[in-house]
């Protein structure tokens, strides 16, 4: 399994480093900035550069924090610093896969060595989940309320007649969907186990006796499961971890909605931090299921596009490869170092174990 999600994470790792290269290059030439951007990186301001660098570890603290307090809600004996390792490779394996899809299996995947059981940490994985559908269903309705975003109602997306305040109503509407389901699966765990236990039911008849040998441990993995869900959704202290997860959600993904606002001023650029949240929440929204590793390619090209109301054209590439650096290249780098010396060596040394093949 390990040599097996090496070798795909390794790919996806290839991939998202020329997509996103292509992306930078591709808006150097469109905009004819080399020398400018060169200009701007070199000229950041020292201490907004660090908040950068702040920021894109929030990955792995901010998420580290959620993941511990919901986590030790169901496992009383859940370590902290293991928990800070699981979230920040959960960001790191999302970034290198489609959909964000090899995140969720890296994070159980770690904390299971860690110690936390397989049901356990599944669930509060799920938690986690939860907990930033319901953060960003308050945080985006509570900054329009309160006055963001009017200013955006001027600047509409080109060739298409929406403003950017349509555009992020439209995607919050993707996450309400979402939500709604989340929500479905948290009031009703009894149903959505015994859809479970159909699912396990039918494997035991089609899948044969290798399949059956293991049922009773999935469906054991099921009952626990709804067990845990149930801790959080119908006990105080359940509730009150719930809401924690809600709160540190903040953390979790400070870097992706505050990265915008950090590298305009580091570029010296003032701009209105509510409405570049907004901007960066509606980027956040279009972007989490990306069909590409990391959104890559597509994030580069989104985020010019709408950060460009202020940004100048020929700081627009500088301000894009920060704005990635601070969102995605920093945690793909560090968390690409982590995981191999995670795996210390175990693809080497599968290697050297596999039979040559024969020669024909």
């Amino acid at each position: 399994m390990a040599v097996i999600t090496a070798r795909f994470l390794k790919r996806g790792l290839q991939l998202f480093a020329l997509v996103s290269l292509l992306g930078v290059v591709g808006l150097l030439i469109y905009s004819n900035a080399w020398q400018s951007t060169f200009e701007a990186v070199t000229r950041l301001h020292p201490g907004w550069a660090l908040a950068m660098l702040a920021l894109a570890s929030l990955d792995w603290f901010g998420g580290g924090l959620r993941l511990w307090l919901l986590t030790k809600r169901v496992y009383r004996d859940t370590p902290f610093m293991p928990m800070v390792l699981s979230a920040g490779l959960n960001a790191w394996g999302a970034l290198l896969t489609p959909s964000q899809t090899g995140g969720g299996p890296i994070q159980i995947f770690v904390m299971k060595r860690a110690g936390v059981p397989i049901p356990e940490s599944t669930t509060s994985s799920l938690m986690s989940f939860v907990a930033t559908v319901v953060f960003f269903a308050i945080v985006g309705p509570v900054a329009i309320v309160f006055g963001a975003g009017r200013s955006l109602e001027q600047h509409g997306i080109p060739l298409v007649s929406l403003s950017f305040l349509d555009l992020f109503r439209a995607s919050a509407g993707v996450f309400a969907a979402i939500g709604a389901l989340m929500l479905f699966i948290m009031v009703a765990p009894g149903l959505t186990a015994r859809l479970f236990h159909a699912v396990i039911g039918w494997l035991e008849r089609h899948r044969g006796e290798k399949m059956a040998k293991r049922v009773d441990d999935l469906r054991s993995g099921v009952d626990r499961m709804q067990d845990c869900m149930v801790a959080y959704i119908r006990t105080p202290l359940g509730l009150a971890a719930t809401l924690g997860g809600v709160i540190t959600s903040a953390l979790a993904h400070a870097n992706k909605l505050l990265a915008g606002w950090v590298v305009l001023r580091a570029l010296g650029i003032h701009a209105n931090l509510t409405d570049v949240l907004l901007v960066q929440t509606t980027i956040v929204f279009l972007l989490y299921f990306a069909p590409t590793p990391g959104a890559s390619g597509i994030a580069e090209a989104l985020s010019a596009a709408l950060m460009s109301v202020y940004v100048p054209r020929d700081l627009l590439p500088a301000y894009t490869l920060l704005w990635r650096f601070t969102v995605s290249y920093a945690t793909v780098g560090f968390g690409s170092y982590v995981f191999y010396r995670f795996l210390s060596g175990q693809l080497d040394r599968a290697n050297a174990a596999a039979p040559a093949p024969e020669l024909a």
